[in-house]
């Protein structure tokens, strides 16, 4: 008898044994969760100093709430670089320096057939002022995908010609932003799809 009650009670003080432990790494892991959490809140907390020295609590924000429209901008920087160009060698060079910060190896390629091709020789000797105007950026975020609608306008002594441009590409993230690119995105795969004349004016000549 005096056996059984011993059984009894090494059998009772091993499931409470059991059970504290249980209890107390469940607490340990909700302790740490919710650390976790406080931690990852504290960390988004900003404060801006005011004019008297006073710090103001501000709010930073999930980097993806926002990430569509960085890419919007960043596809439209691209293009605006890109495709506006002047009748100067060095603003052109500038243009086109500040541009491949955004994109892979498929601008510089589409940059180099253009400039093989005398492209911008002739923007220079028809002292031509190419213009362009974004009509829309769609953005497809699983795919990380965008295709890009604008109309360009190459302004000549000449004439006039205004063209329907469409691309397309795909978008990667970066780790790192920096001056040369805000949005830390690059560009890849990049391609025209369209680029053909909507309206080609001749102008008068006196």
């Amino acid at each position: 008898m005096i056996i059984k009650n011993i059984e009894s009670k090494i059998r009772l003080a091993t499931f409470l044994s059991a059970g504290c432990f249980i209890a107390a790494v469940i607490m340990v892991l909700g302790v740490s969760f919710f650390a976790y959490r406080q931690v990852a809140e504290a960390r988004r907390s900003i404060y801006v100093m005011d004019a008297t020295n006073v710090p103001i609590p501000a709010k930073q924000t999930d980097i993806q709430m926002n990430r569509e429209a960085e890419y919007r901008s960043h596809v439209g920087r691209f293009h605006t670089l890109f495709f506006s160009l002047t009748p100067d060698d060095r603003f052109m060079e500038y243009q086109m320096k500040q541009a491949m910060y955004l994109i892979d190896e498929s601008g510089a390629l589409q940059y180099n057939n253009l400039k093989e091709k005398g492209f911008f020789n002739s923007i220079l000797s028809s002292s031509a002022v190419l213009t362009i105007r974004t009509d829309s950026i769609h953005i497809d975020m699983q795919r990380k995908y965008f295709r890009y609608h604008g109309t360009q306008k190459i302004d000549r002594r000449s004439s006039a010609i205004v063209r329907s441009l469409v691309t397309e590409g795909y978008l990667s993230d970066l780790e790192m932003r920096s001056d040369n690119n805000p949005h830390a995105v690059l560009i890849t795969r990049w391609k025209t799809l369209e680029n053909k004349d909507l309206q080609n004016v001749q102008k008068t000549s006196f």
